[in-house]
């Protein structure tokens, strides 16, 4: 009975949409805004388009940073505009890296 709770749960976590995108603000608490970029070929020209959107993730430990590419997945709403959730942090950013290096020489 527990792997049958087990599958339908997986399959309802695979149901879920799942986006990659870059982190363009961290300033909130908890929360983190991800520009998904997205591209494809217009129906007439059949020239690439590029579009973008923006998506608030919830970010529970603060662990991305500006820069860095995330996964995000969709989850119920959290609030007003946060329908996402941070799944993990696919790759730092180096500006996240220096930024780590030029502030404690800085502090002292």
């Amino acid at each position: 009975m527990a792997t049958a709770e087990a599958a339908q749960s997986s399959r309802r976590e695979e149901r879920r949409n799942e986006k990659v995108g870059q982190v363009v603000s961290t300033k909130m608490q908890k929360t983190i805004v991800v520009e998904v970029e997205m591209r494809k070929a217009h129906r007439k020209y059949k020239r690439i388009v590029r579009a973008t959107k923006k998506f608030y993730a919830h970010d529970e430990q603060n662990s991305a940073r500006i820069g860095d590419m995330v996964r995000i997945r969709e989850t119920r709403p959290l609030s007003k505009l946060k329908r996402w959730n941070l799944e993990e942090i696919v790759r730092r950013s180096n500006l996240a890296q220096i930024e780590e290096i030029v502030e404690p020489t800085v502090a002292v």
